[in-house]
């Protein structure tokens, strides 16, 4: 497109000021004088034609004009410094941008992203979490892990891990269930997938005992566990995404019975032309998956 004359310059004390509120701070910050920034501003008001400040004796106030154009100019300068930051030495860092599943994030990719880092130093990784909802094109992600059974209408899924769940409590409330029976009457932990408990309790034999139970619904695992660590029931989880807990002893697995509800994937839309940094973070993470016992 063709741009008009664009004042980088005023733009730069304007929204320094805005942020201030004061043009002695954004003069500091912008290594100028007080004076010179007063100017800018000004003249970036006759350009526009508006005034973009109240002038009180104690400092600004922004008006309405400047409240509108400050996202703006916040925005693309915040995108300009991230595009210059990109280059390092005589290399370009490249961007990678991940969303995941909150317990897989917490409780599987986070201590292993360390190697990651330093294998790969110029691959700048953005990790956002998730409750397992996600819009890879409307929020601009090169990858999601997802938990489920693979098929996400177009998307190229590759299987990380499988993630059986397990009944998950505390000692306390361990010491008390010898067999799975003893879970009737007791509150009993799930997510949103209403069937998980139904299908724990047919692979224990006791395909009726779920009518018997009262149950608290989480929309994400780690909100479920925190509740099982603070004793509010038996909580149906992964027991992989919980090692720590596990292995620490906070919590304890009272039954070896798993119920196979899905898996962790790596999913990326088809239509996104796969990047060197997509590929680095794709071999590495499968990589990690297999070592780590996935089949």
């Amino acid at each position: 497109m063709v741009r008009p004359h664009l004042p980088l310059n005023a733009f730069r004390a304007f929204e320094a000021s805005a942020r201030h509120l004061s043009f002695t701070r954004a003069a500091i910050e912008l290594n100028v004088t007080q004076a010179a920034v007063s100017h800018q501003v000004k003249a970036l008001e006759a350009q526009l034609g508006t005034a973009l400040f109240k002038r009180l004796p104690r400092g600004l106030m922004i008006t309405p004009e400047g409240e509108s154009l400050l996202p703006v100019l916040r925005d693309s300068f915040d995108r300009m410094a991230t595009a210059v930051e990109r280059f390092r030495g005589d290399r370009i860092r490249e961007i990678l941008t991940v969303g995941a599943v909150g317990t897989f994030a917490v409780g599987w990719l986070l201590p292993r992203l360390p190697a990651f880092a330093d294998r790969h130093p110029f691959i700048e990784l953005r990790l956002s979490t998730n409750n397992n909802r996600v819009d890879l094109a409307a929020e601009g992600l090169d990858f999601a892990i997802r938990f489920g059974d693979g098929a996400w209408h177009g998307t190229e899924a590759a299987r990380l891990l499988e993630a059986p769940l397990s009944a998950l409590c505390v000692p306390q409330i361990a010491r008390e269930l010898r067999q799975p029976s003893d879970l009737l009457g007791r509150t009993l932990l799930r997510s949103y997938r209403p069937d998980e408990w139904t299908r724990w309790f047919e692979a224990a034999k006791l395909p009726r005992a779920v009518q018997r139970h009262s149950s608290i619904v989480f929309d994400t695992s780690l909100a479920m566990m925190e509740a099982i660590l603070q004793g509010a029931g038996v909580g149906l989880a992964p027991p992989s995404m919980f090692e720590r807990q596990l292995t620490s002893g906070a919590i304890v697995q009272p039954f070896d019975i798993h119920v196979p509800v899905g898996s962790y994937w790596l999913t990326r839309l088809q239509s996104r032309a796969m990047t060197p940094a997509m590929s680095a973070f794709r071999n590495w993470i499968c990589a990690e998956a297999a070592s780590a016992g996935s089949p």
